[in-house]
């Protein structure tokens, strides 16, 4: 019997540790996109970005053996979360408006699936390795996936309204995450297969510090645009 075999323990045991230490980022991403929607918005934003997300590892987990062998698929993927990553260190405009909030939501929870979707294939891969072809285990394990998320953002959610530093440190991770991604790319690796592990450190601390400065830099033009179209239009009041 399946429930009785060592084994079966043992593998489950695997994956639930790679779900712990794989679900932070993931975690981070749901919380960073949906830190300035209402609280009411939060809830559903975490949630029915969740279900996105592990809508799309259940995809994944089918054919991942297939994704695997396209070249340039997580070079494009790694810039996809670059992007994501450098417009969650943007400061968000308020508007009180039932559309403009309507609209955060959806874009929040697209925000939060295309993250996942990118960060979601070494999590699948990792489960699947530990599943060995099981698909109870493979099932378990993407069930188990869910509430780790959930539970998570909640968590970061909090400690993002209480030290605002860390939505630039959060933002740092997604582009550390990006840049390990787009380094692990079959076609890159065979450029980089001398020296994979030098490249691994150095394309990961590029893209975090990449994300941070290119974020700060927008948020900085846009505040003084914002600025001088203020005086301009108190010049012609």
């Amino acid at each position: 019997m399946l429930w009785s075999d060592p084994q079966f323990w043992l593998q489950l045991g695997q994956i639930i540790v790679i779900d712990i230490l794989l679900s932070g980022d993931n975690a981070v991403v749901i919380a960073l996109a949906s830190r300035n929607l209402p609280a009411e918005q939060q809830r559903m934003a975490i949630i029915g970005g969740t279900a996105g997300a592990v809508l799309l590892r259940v995809l994944f987990a089918v054919i991942i053996a297939y994704l695997m062998t396209i070249p340039y698929l997580k070079l494009v993927g790694g810039l996809l979360l670059l992007w994501i990553a450098v417009k969650l260190v943007l400061p968000e405009k308020e508007d009180d408006g039932d559309t403009k909030a309507h609209t955060a939501l959806w874009a929040a929870m697209g925000t939060i699936v295309m993250a996942d979707a990118v960060m979601s294939l070494d999590n699948v891969i990792g489960v699947a390795a530990a599943a060995k072809g099981s698909v109870t285990l493979l099932a378990i394990g993407l069930a188990i996936s869910i509430p780790l998320c959930i539970f998570g953002a909640a968590i970061v959610l909090k400690l993002l309204d209480r030290y605002p530093v860390l939505i630039t440190l959060g933002c740092a991770l997604l582009g550390w995450v990006a840049g390990t991604v787009m380094i692990s790319d079959a076609a890159v690796r065979e450029i980089t297969t001398d020296h994979a592990g030098d490249w691994d450190h150095v394309a990961s601390f590029a893209c975090a510090i990449l994300v941070v400065l290119t974020g700060n830099a927008i948020a900085r033009f846009a505040a003084r645009h914002e600025h001088v179209t203020d005086v301009i239009e108190e010049e012609r009041g």
